[in-house]
């Protein structure tokens, strides 16, 4: 089925492939919760959609795409439907709401991924401003971690300041972050989830974290949050929210290609420049953003740390097939979950780590050339300062074709560009909530 000997490998290097991966990704359940809960969802049951939508899309491109490379909810993402849809509309939009949108932009991706024109939106937008998304939403998720973590607190004067460094929560975060970047540059695999288990024990001793129960049933308490697509599509049309379902399918888009390659590229496993039963992989994420929209997570995505797993090895479904069932085992430790998601200081450091990571991006932007830096630049500073992905993306992709324009290359410019440039323009300017 897996196909493991015409891929070179076996299964004793695929079962270790797939806990490498999981190990190093694993961090999602108790990350993910902590950030939605911000906007009101419980942690029970993020943390169950969480598992649920991993394990759809990983089993998916397991078994159907038969690639080494994992699926769940996103970074970055996350945050913005906390922050930027949810609790940016100051009650006017709750996060039912703001499930239907991501529900839509599921289906649109499924539709999307099953149609050459996944292909045609990922060559139209210009690699600069791809680079630009991922380094911004880095940025974006690095000051949460932080803010979350009290190391940087409000300030009226200056809108930020530094927090109370002696502070007890301050203090953890701090020694959580020292902890997990030395795991790292010491190349310890899943460094960040051994970086939060330590945190966690250091906090338990200290009094900050208080631990009831480790083993549960795994359950949901609100069941299923969505399921009739006419109803969110309504509550879509209703709230306006066609930027905000435009940013999670743009996001995740790029996140899920790029992944898709660079794995796939390190794998050995790429026909040329071809994807091998690509439209396949392609609906992983995009079946799993619409699965576990229903039961309460934001949109999924391959994930970047599946190249643990294939530099350990993995070469086939297999090894996602063995992430799947360790997220299923995962679903039983609910309550340790929803006790550590409790204390800041055990998840924030992993955001700014995972900030670090993606704002690498920024060094292959062609910033010689102003035309393509400014627009790269606006998306960069906008998305952390106003805490909106979409609004980043906005002013970047305005930007870009009124530069091009003027510099008298609009012939270069993808039709599909100039058309979101308009809609971004009327979202910004007349619709924006």
């Amino acid at each position: 089925m897996f196909h493991l000997k015409e891929n070179g490998t076996n299964v004793k290097t695929e079962l270790i492939a797939g806990i490498t991966t999981f190990l190093t990704m694993v961090y999602i359940i108790i990350v993910n919760p902590v950030i939605l809960h911000e906007a009101g969802v419980p942690v029970d049951q993020v943390f169950m959609a969480t598992i649920i939508s991993a394990v759809v899309g990983t089993l998916w491109m397991a078994l159907c795409a038969n690639y080494p490379i994992a699926v769940a909810p996103g970074m970055g993402l996350n945050a913005y439907f906390t922050y930027s849809v949810v609790l940016a509309s100051e009650g006017k939009i709750d996060y039912l709401t703001a499930f239907s949108s991501v529900f839509v932009a599921g289906i649109i991706f499924i539709i999307l991924s099953l149609t050459p024109l996944r292909a045609k939106l990922i060559t139209a937008i210009p690699e600069n401003l791809k680079r630009a998304i991922t380094a911004g939403i880095g940025l974006f998720i690095a000051f949460l971690g932080l803010r979350m973590g009290k190391v940087i607190v409000a300030n009226e004067s200056n809108l930020v300041s530094l927090g109370d460094l002696t502070s007890p929560g301050v203090m953890l975060t701090l020694f959580g972050l020292i902890i997990t970047v030395i795991l790292i540059v010491r190349n310890v695999r899943g460094a960040l989830f051994i970086g939060m288990v330590v945190t966690g024990i250091v906090a338990a001793f200290t009094g900050q974290l208080k631990i009831d129960h480790i083993i549960a049933k795994p359950h949901l308490p609100q069941g299923i949050l969505i399921w009739n697509p006419l109803d969110a599509f309504g509550d879509v049309i209703h709230y306006g929210l066609y930027s905000v379902v435009f940013s999670f399918i743009l996001v995740t888009l790029f996140d899920t290609t790029g992944t898709l390659v660079g794995i796939m590229k390190q794998a050995g496993l790429m026909k040329g420049n071809q994807l091998p039963r690509a439209r396949k992989a392609l609906l992983a994420d995009s079946l799993g953003t619409t699965i576990g929209s229903m039961f309460g997570t934001s949109p999924t995505s391959a994930f970047i740390e599946s190249s643990a797993g294939v530099a350990a090895g993995g070469r086939t479904g297999l090894t996602t097939l063995t992430v799947a069932i360790l997220f299923i085992i995962a679903s039983f430790f609910g309550p340790l979950v929803g006790a550590v998601s409790g204390v800041a200081a055990i998840t924030s450091p992993t955001l700014v780590i995972v900030g670090t990571l993606m704002i690498s991006s920024v060094k292959e932007i062609e910033w010689h050339q102003f035309d393509e830096a400014f627009p790269a630049f606006l998306i960069i500073l906008i998305m952390p300062l106003t805490s909106s992905i979409s609004t980043g993306i906005a002013f970047g992709f305005i930007a870009y074709p009124i530069l091009k324009i003027v510099t008298g290359e609009a012939k270069k410019v993808h039709l599909l560009l100039y058309i979101f440039a308009i809609l971004f323009a009327i979202q910004l300017f007349f619709l924006h909530h």
